[in-house]
């Protein structure tokens, strides 16, 4: 349901539309694809709770957004329920036993494409395991009933969007270097167009094992057994013993607290639960608010308050069973007012002079999102994700499931850039069983002790600035959630020292910038938010329109 008629607000002095977001009164589903919206509300109609409803997501996206969505990569599940209980299920992949530091070095110790491209870039997928964990924990429908939908869907297959089809065609030099990946998505050399029907038929008969049998198939039975095999048979390092050896980590949420309301989001091996904390308390009380939305004042103290946090998680984080992550000093109010006394609010910080941790007190891609609120209550917000869009190029033989390339996200040379340019330290380092560093950064707020507002994106290590500014939109400029979800977004990251701009920025708002010393790069698009809001007895859900998603709610 919509309310029929935009509403007029003022921005920066220019009279604009304000984009409405959809409304419901008992429950909500946003998710980046129609398909996966669908079946998420289906459930929830059905008598589902929200779990129940991610699961079902989850697999349904697996069919439907082959870029991210995965039953071969893995994620982050946060949910807080009605009684107040929070949790926080890490089903992220894991480096294989066989993993090795330097494993993606050449001769003279420079990285190579190893790690991105083919079988050896994989981690151990967590993604099965992980919604099942939730579903049997969590959930109360039958298992087989939430995979049912997404089996369906591959084995009848699904008209192929517009958007969908540009992206395998732009992915069509990565994806023509496999064979299955060839022929399943890319018709053995011929393009999908928009409206043809995607047809999985692989898929479908591994979807059926999961729902018959569990996640046991995938980690123990004959899709794990095939997995290896075909692992063996082309160089990759996942073996029946790594996938039966996978657990999925049940953690404590990070909470804080800004202006006010309660903030809950991701813990370590997630980066961007520290890096939303430190960034919302090195804002709070700067004043950069007064500027106005979208202000170059504004935006500068926001890109230095991300210049500085990335130094921070280059250096610092890391997974937390093997490393020890100074989050308490990270987010200690003492370091955070010296991060902000550092930001001079007329010149840009070259990121050279910026040192990880000066100051701190002594010890004392391609990814998806999707967000839940149910009819009693219960909100859940899930990242998965194959690393990069399609994850290594590789679809496993006669399995109809892309591989991750996540063993990118390790620092496969601490201090060199991966692919995505992000600098990473020894605390990231490849050992085998380790989980990599992540950005993806579930995130739930609440207003006098209620959910007010879920959010989380894909887009690499802009995940973490691209909640922020969502946050920041809400809670400090008063935005509606549909546009604080729209607003353009900008994005630093320490090293390289630019700061990124998506178009929509006025020209004058980026010579300003200029001015201060930023060195300013414009990109099309960062980041694929889904939101939800709760106020004044409706639930408000906000899809990104830089996809193809949807909220719907009833």
């Amino acid at each position: 349901m919509r309310f029929p008629l935009p509403l007029l607000v003022v921005v920066l002095g220019v009279p604009v539309w304000a984009a409405e977001p959809a409304h419901a009164r008992r429950a909500m589903v946003v998710t980046r694809e129609p398909h996966a919206t669908e079946i998420g509300l289906q459930v929830l109609q059905s008598g589902g709770n929200a779990i129940d409803a991610a699961v079902a997501v989850g697999f349904a996206l697996a069919v439907t957004h082959p870029p991210a969505g995965n039953l071969g990569g893995g994620g982050f599940l946060l949910a807080r329920f009605a009684d107040g209980k929070t949790t926080f299920l890490d089903f992220r992949e894991r480096a294989p036993q066989s993993a090795t530091r330097d494993m993606y070095l050449d001769a003279a110790g420079i990285p190579t494409d190893a790690s991105i491209v083919g079988y050896r870039a994989a981690g151990v997928p967590g993604t099965v395991r992980g919604l099942e964990y939730a579903s049997r924990k969590y959930g109360r429908k039958p298992w087989a009933e939430l995979v049912v939908p997404a089996e369906r869907l591959a084995a009848n297959g699904f008209p192929v969007s517009y958007g969908l089809a540009a992206s395998l065609r732009e992915h069509y030099r990565l994806l023509s270097r496999f064979p299955e990946s060839k022929r399943i998505f890319l018709r053995g050399g011929r393009y999908f167009e928009g409206g043809e029907m995607l047809v999985q038929r692989e898929l479908a008969e591994t979807l059926g094992r999961i729902g018959r049998l569990g996640a046991k198939d995938f980690y123990e039975g004959e899709t794990a057994r095939r997995l290896a095999e075909d692992m063996a048979r082309h160089g990759g390092l996942i073996t029946q013993a790594d996938l039966e050896a996978y657990s999925v980590a049940e953690r404590q949420p990070l909470t804080g607290s800004h202006r006010g309301y309660s903030i809950i989001t991701a813990p370590p091996p997630s980066s961007g639960g520290v890096g939303i904390l430190q960034m919302l308390g090195v804002l709070e009380g700067s004043g950069f608010e007064k500027s106005g939305a979208g202000s170059a004042a504004s935006l500068h103290i926001m890109a230095e308050a991300m210049r500085r946090y990335f130094a921070d998680r280059a250096q610092f984080l890391g997974d937390p069973d093997f490393v020890s992550v100074p989050v308490k000093r990270l987010l200690d109010p003492r370091y955070l007012t010296s991060i902000r006394r550092s930001i001079d609010p007329n010149h840009a910080t070259p990121s050279d002079a910026i040192r990880p941790g000066d100051g701190l007190p002594a010890e004392s891609s391609e990814t998806t999102h999707y967000s839940i609120v149910d009819s009693e209550g219960n909100v859940v917000a899930v990242t998965y994700t194959l690393n990069g869009g399609y994850g290594s190029g590789v679809t496993a033989t006669g399995l109809g499931f892309l591989l991750n390339n996540e063993m990118d996200d390790f620092a496969a040379r601490p201090g060199s850039p991966n692919a995505y340019g992000l600098v990473q330290g020894e605390a990231n380092a490849i050992q085998p069983r380790k989980r990599p560093l992540s950005s993806m950064t579930p995130t739930i707020v609440l207003r006098n002790g209620s959910f007010y507002l879920v959010a989380g994106t894909p887009g690499g290590p802009t995940i973490i600035n691209t909640v922020l500014q969502v946050l920041v939109n809400v809670l400090d400029f008063g935005m509606n959630v549909q546009d604080a979800v729209n607003q353009p977004r900008i994005h630093h990251q320490w090293k390289p020292d630019e700061l990124r701009m998506e178009r929509g920025f006025s020209p004058d708002t980026i010579s300003l910038l200029e001015a201060r010393g930023h060195h300013i790069r414009i990109v099309e698009k960062m980041g694929e938010v889904a939101a939800i809001l709760a106020d004044g007895g409706w639930l408000h859900g906000a899809a990104d329109p830089r996809t193809e998603g949807t909220a719907q709610g009833y």
